[in-house]
Formats: structure tokens, C-alpha cells, sequence
């Protein structure tokens, strides 16, 4: 290689783009002093660079990486300049395709927050962001991330913008939705389709002051807000939204958090990520009862766009801040969209035109225990690295569940589980549902060699695999669960079996019928069912999920408490769910813990006649729930719980007096103990080398906590960064599909 010039060529993969990385690089090359290029294209960042220092600028690419960027890999190779570069040069992007991750939107950094709040000229301008924060998935449309594929494209940089775009020592260089007041995106109030003259962020919080109801235009959607110390305001936005009893969600200034719930260092670390999600967390019961009603916890998030800032600093308090929509629909997006749906809501609408190109939902976590109840804005489209032993599993596509919908797509080692996308029995859900499939197959360039979902024939999604001319792998629902469990936790795919407890709604069993408290043993590749809860009819079918008298019913019969049944449930048609029950007319069995848990809570007199919301008794119990009380105890012969001992002992407890926050934690105790008995046995046995803990009861805090306590000196997995319900199914899904696809191989 006589007079060419050494250097490397060095590619960095991962969460690459649209973080500052390139900047982050250029800015290295000047402090080594070093010559070359550094660009992105559809792999990652492209770096290729000679001078001395190399060793160490590349160590510097992963250990003093920018705030929002994760750097998978740093690949180096020997390259050879024909002649020395001059300097060192951010080159354009180029290619088309996207191998790399697309980067979820980031909460405000302090510096663009001390901007607004400074006297520079994006004092108060709610479109302030750099490279460290603001929009990204929700305004991309396509790869690579340039300007040009957001919806910041029709606003052209004005000189000052224009300058510290250009400049790769400013933390704004190539932060595509760079903007000021000049040549941004503008903010305005407006009441019955007029524009109101004057400072729409000042308006708005002398209306939201008033007790009014505003609809606010967002990052991913539309919020509804209202002034959550002021009942009648929040009674006001139920009744027009006609929503009686979900929890609704609250914003607050950091400093006000102490007034309101109790807060830890794991809280604030939640709270303060760029993720900036909403934390369910312990209320000290300060607000309104309508904001949470019959909750012991409350939904809480830090203003995370310089808008909400601005909102928070000028109004001085808490706001509610719920999803903008109708009744089960997805959240709105655009202007018009939301001045024909939530003019019924509002009594005005704080308005932007900055499109947003794709609806995201708020996050939703818990920090004790930690868990991910509902992945969205901040986490999607975060990728997920797949475990150990599923190099080459190609290219698989999972299409999720009908509840809490969401799909996985698997590429290059890779597994990207989407953002939430709703109930698809909802028709405009569903529309939504569509849309992201063919959103995120463009975006990541997915050629899928397979597709995986659910086993029940009846779901959306489940039909929708049949229409794509794919092969199709049709995954047991809690099959499913166990597997999601196993990959959010990196699980070998020979790491042996484990034992799986498994408790949610209802799910189609492997064996045609309704599942839901289950015992499972096996790995990705299959599960046989150990266990399970003895099961009972679900008179009236899915009427059942929505009125927890009718499964206190069944359990009562089923206990022979059937006089007991009568008292408790005066007035209630017990007559024809029996008939129904004998004749299985449109009752059929299931082992669902789910509705174990709302029989259990309209026994406690919660929700009996009919929830208002999905899991509105099971949760309401939970926060019942006082203290250590000791356990009920099950019935359980191979494997097979038996709730009927229980029933008798809540009978005799209640004719005593107990308290119901008592029973409430026997029973919660009892159920952990009657499963987590089985899996010990089975861990015991040598069948199994772990305990997974998997469905959507596991999101209640009390059962994983008690389940936990049991199962001590075991090794234990729970779900770190996909949520234990439904919306983490398509996770399994797609491992499963990979799982199936490499024996295959490996056996041919």
C-alpha cells in the first residue's frame, strides 16, 4: 500500500442517528487530532479517519457516547486514504434502507429548559429542542433521519438556526427540528374555530385557572387537561368524556411531587428519564377523589416538552392530563381531527402546525416493583436485543394480541417490539393497527420470511397473518407470555426449561380452551401445562369479563355456597346464568385468574354489577388490600388449584366481621402461595431451572411481591422492559416463530 495513507474505518451501530453522535464525533477528531469523515447511512454511523490517537478515539465512541445515544457495536478495519485528508469533515448522509434504530422522542434537556426560561430569543418558545431532546419518531416519516423526512420540512431555518445547524460545535448541529420563533412551528388558542388574539400559553392558563377543560396539543396526541385540585373541574371533563371511574393521569412541576405521592430516588430516576413516562406511584391522597377514584395510587409525569413547561410555570399546580379521545378509539393527532372529536370536551384547544406524523400514547411504568405496564412515547422504537442462540434467525414478523395490541419485528439480531396500539375491536383502532404495520415495515425495510401470532382464530390480528402470503406460526397465548418473559430477560435459547406461572384474562390454551391461571414448563420451543386454576364457567360468555357478579356466581356454586350466593347477589338475574351454566349455553369454562380476581372483588361489594373499565375490579382490590394478613388457603391435587377451600374461608371471615382490606390480602397471598407452591415443586423436581412470572395479573404489585416472597432462594424472572400483559405478547410471538425457524435449519 506504498503512498497511501493508514487509517480506520470505523463502523458504529445502534442509536446512532439523530442523538448528536456525528457532532459528538467530529468534535473527538478535534481533540485527537485527527483527519477524515464522518457520516450516517443506513447501518449505523460510517467513520473513517487516520492520524495518530486512533486507539484511543475509539474507545471514546462508547465511553463518552452523547446522552440519547446506544452504541451496539464499534467495528474497525484497516482503510487507506489515497491521499491525507484535510481536516476532519461531517460528511451528507447517504443510502436508503434502515439497518439502524430509529430514535424515540426525548423529554426536554436542562439546557433547552433554561432557554425558555431565559432571556435568549427562544425565551417561552415552545418548540425549543437540540440534538439532547425533542421530537423524533413522532414527526419521522422515513430513513435516514434528516429534515427532510419530518414534518419539520416545510419550515425553513432562519439565519440564526441556519448558523448553529451548521455548526458541529454547537449542540444544535443537524438537530433536524431545530426551531425558534422566527421560522418554527407557531402556538395558538382558539375557541369555537377562532383564533383568540394574545399569548396562547397565558390564555390557556387563565381558562385551565377558571375550572375549564382545554384540549392540548402534545408530542405523540392530543391531552385533555384540567386543573386536578379543582373537583369540579375533573367531575366536569368525566361526565363530558363519560369516563366514571379510570384514573386519570396528573402532571406536576418536580418540586410539587412531594405534596402529592411518595417519592424515591427510583421514582425521580423514572420520572426524569428522557422516557419522561407517567409513574404509578403511592398517593398521599391530596387531590380530588374523582382524579384516581378508589385508587391508593396515582399516574404522575414531569412536564416533558418546553409547551408543558411553559403550562406547569405559568399555571402553578397540578393538571389532569388524559388522552384526547372518544371512548375507545386512539388518541387524536391532527387539528381537524380533534376540533371534530373533542369540541364536546373542550371548552378551547391550545394548537400547533407541527404535524404529528405517528400517534403515541404516554408511557405508563411502576418503580416498586419496577415494571413497564404500557410501552409508547419515549421507549418505541427502541430496539431489544434477542438472547443468546438466535443468530440467523432472519427476518420474522408478530402481529401481537386483540387486547393492548402491538407487533415485534425481528432483524439483524435484533427485536423491535412496537408502541402500543389499543383494543382492536375498536374499528379506527384497528385502521391504526394497519397503518403501523405497514409504518414499521417501511422504516425498517423488514422483508419478513415469516409471520407469527396468536392461536385464537378469532383475533384481528390473527386473521390479518392469513392475508399476508406468508408462512404462519400460530403461537399458544400464554405460550406466548412465558416466551416474552424469557427474551425481556436475554434467556439462552438452550438454558434450559423453566417453569412458567402464567395469569391473565383469558387466552386460547393449547388445548382449544380458555386458559388463564396456568403452570407452564418448557422454553421457546414449546410448553407442556403442569398446572392450573380449577376452572369454571364464564356465563354469558364476554359478558363475564365486564360483570364480575356473574363469575362470583359460578365460584360460589362451585364452592357449594350457592345460599351464600343468593344473599350476596340480591337482584341479580341468578336464575338464568345458572340455566345457562347447565345447559353450557354460551358459558364455557375457563381457568382465568383474571376473573378469579373479580369474583373476589364483588364479593369485597367492588364493581359488582358492572366495571366501567377493564381490570377496574382487580385493581380497586388491590388498593384494598391492608397490609400482611396471612393467606387463604387452595385445594390443590396434581396441579390442579382449587379455589373452593378459599371461598369457604373468606364465608367464615365475613360472618365474623373481618375487614375487607383484610380479606383482600389473604386472598392475594393465598393465590400467590397455591401457584407458587407448584412451580417450587417443579424447580425442585430438576424439571426446571428458573420461575418465570408472566400475564397481565402480574402487573399487580401485591401478587408479584407475595409471589416473590415465596419464591426466595430461586431464581425468579419478571419483566424488565416489556409490559407483562398483552402488549408484550408479540415479543414471544416472534421468538417462538425464530425458535421454530432455527431447528428447522439446524436439523435439515
Amino acid at each position: 500500500m506504498l503512498g497511501l495513507v493508514d487509517g480506520l474505518e470505523i463502523r458504529v451501530r445502534g442509536q446512532v442517528q439523530g442523538v448528536g453522535f456525528r457532532p459528538f464525533v467530529w468534535q473527538l477528531a478535534q481533540r485527537f487530532g485527527l483527519q477524515g469523515t464522518v457520516l450516517n447511512d443506513p447501518e449505523g454511523v460510517l467513520i473513517q479517519v487516520c492520524g495518530a490517537g486512533l486507539e484511543g478515539f475509539a474507545a471514546a465512541l462508547t465511553e463518552e457516547a452523547p446522552p440519547l445515544a446506544r452504541v451496539d457495536a464499534v467495528e474497525c478495519r484497516a482503510f487507506w486514504f489515497d491521499l491525507l485528508p484535510v481536516g476532519f469533515v461531517i460528511a451528507a448522509s447517504r443510502g436508503r434502507g434502515a439497518e439502524t434504530r430509529v430514535v424515540p422522542d426525548a423529554a426536554t434537556c436542562p439546557d433547552c429548559l433554561a432557554e425558555i426560561r431565559g432571556n435568549g430569543r427562544r425565551r417561552g418558545y415552545a418548540f425549543t429542542n437540540c440534538t439532547h431532546c425533542g421530537p423524533r419518531f413522532s414527526i419521522l416519516r422515513g430513513l435516514p433521519y434528516d429534515r427532510a423526512q419530518t414534518s419539520m420540512a416545510g419550515f425553513a431555518m432562519c439565519g440564526d438556526c441556519r448558523a448553529e445547524y451548521e455548526n458541529p460545535g454547537d449542540r444544535r448541529f443537524h438537530a433536524q427540528p431545530i426551531a425558534c420563533p422566527a421560522c418554527g412551528p407557531r402556538l395558538w388558542l382558539e375557541v369555537a374555530g377562532a383564533e383568540v388574539p394574545g399569548d396562547a400559553v397565558a390564555l390557556a392558563v387563565a381558562r385551565l385557572k377558571a375550572g375549564q377543560v382545554l384540549a392540548i396539543k402534545g408530542l405523540g396526541g392530543f391531552h385533555l387537561a384540567c386543573d386536578a385540585r379543582n373537583a369540579a373541574a375533573v367531575e366536569l371533563l368525566r361526565q363530558r368524556k363519560r369516563r366514571p371511574a379510570k384514573p386519570f393521569a396528573v402532571m406536576m412541576g418536580e418540586g410539587d411531587l412531594g405534596g402529592f405521592c411518595e417519592v424515591s430516588d427510583d421514582i425521580l430516576g423514572l420520572l426524569r428519564g428522557a422516557a419522561a413516562p407517567v409513574a404509578v406511584v403511592r398517593s398521599l391522597g391530596k387531590l380530588p377523589e374523582a382524579v384516581a377514584p378508589g385508587m391508593a395510587t396515582l399516574g404522575v409525569m414531569l412536564p416533558y416538552t418546553p409547551l408543558h413547561h411553559l403550562l406547569i410555570d405559568g399555571f402553578g399546580g397540578t393538571l389532569v392530563m388524559t388522552s384526547g379521545n372518544l371512548s375507545g378509539e386512539p388518541q387524536v393527532i391532527g387539528n381537524d381531527e380533534a376540533r371534530e372529536k373533542l369540541s364536546g370536551f373542550a371548552d378551547a384547544f391550545l394548537l400547533h402546525d407541527r404535524e404529528i406524523v405517528r400517534r403515541l400514547d404516554d408511557g405508563v411504568v411502576r418503580a416498586d416493583p419496577p415494571m413497564v405496564l404500557r410501552r409508547a412515547r419515549g421507549a418505541a422504537p427502541g430496539t431489544l436485543p434477542l438472547p443468546p442462540g438466535f443468530d440467523g434467525a432472519g427476518q420474522v414478523l408478530a402481529l401481537g394480541g386483540q387486547m393492548k395490541a402491538a407487533i415485534c419485528l425481528v432483524k439483524n439480531g435484533q427485536a423491535l417490539l412496537s408502541h402500543h396500539l389499543g383494543e382492536l375491536e375498536d374499528a379506527l383502532s384497528w385502521e391504526e393497527y394497519l397503518r403501523a404495520c405497514a409504518d414499521y415495515g417501511a422504516l425498517f425495510d423488514l422483508s419478513p420470511d415469516v409471520v407469527a401470532c396468536d392461536r385464537h382464530p378469532g383475533y384481528r390480528a390473527s386473521r390479518h397473518a392469513e392475508t399476508l402470503g406468508l408462512p404462519v406460526v400460530r403461537v399458544g397465548h400464554h405460550h406466548a407470555h412465558l416466551a416474552a418473559c424469557l427474551g425481556d430477560n436475554l434467556w439462552p435459547r438452550d438454558g434450559g426449561q423453566v417453569v412458567g406461572i402464567v395469569l391473565d384474562g383469558t387466552g386460547l390454551g393449547q388445548d382449544g380452551t380458555i386458559w388463564g391461571g396456568e403452570v407452564l414448563l418448557g422454553d421457546y420451543a414449546g410448553v407442556t401445562r403442569v398446572g392450573y386454576l380449577r376452572p369454571a364457567a364464564l356465563p354469558g360468555g364476554d359478558a363475564a369479563s365486564r360483570e364480575p357478579w356473574r363469575n362470583l356466581l359460578v365460584r360460589l356454586d362451585q364452592a357449594g355456597l350457592s345460599g351464600l350466593a343468593d344473599e350476596v347477589l340480591t337482584g341479580m338475574p341468578l336464575g338464568i346464568a345458572r340455566a345457562a351454566v347447565k345447559a353450557g349455553m354460551n358459558a364455557p369454562l375457563s381457568s382465568s385468574a383474571g376473573r378469579l380476581f373479580d369474583a373476589f372483588a364483588a364479593a369485597l361489594g367492588i364493581c359488582v354489577g358492572r366495571q366501567s373499565y377493564e381490570g377496574e375490579a382487580a385493581m380497586r382490590l388491590e388498593a384494598m388490600v391492608a397490609g400482611e394478613a396471612g393467606a387463604y388457603a387452595f385445594g390443590e391435587a396434581s396441579g390442579v388449584i382449587d379455589p373452593a377451600p378459599m371461598w369457604q374461608a373468606w364465608a367464615a371471615d365475613r360472618a365474623a366481621g373481618v375487614l375487607p382490606g383484610v380479606m383482600a390480602a389473604r386472598f392475594h397471598a393465598g393465590l400467590a402461595a397455591a401457584f407458587c407452591a407448584v412451580a417450587r415443586r417443579v424447580v425442585e423436581s430438576g424439571q426446571a431451572q428458573a420461575v418465570v412470572l408472566s400475564g397481565g395479573c402480574f402487573q399487580n404489585p401485591v401478587l408479584l411481591r407475595a409471589c416473590l416472597n415465596r419464591l426466595k432462594g430461586m431464581k425468579v424472572l419478571t419483566h424488565r422492559t416489556t409490559p407483562a400483559n398483552d402488549g408484550g405478547l408479540a415479543l414471544g410471538q416472534a421468538l417462538i416463530a425464530a425458535a421454530q425457524r432455527l431447528t428447522v435449519a439446524e436439523s435439515g
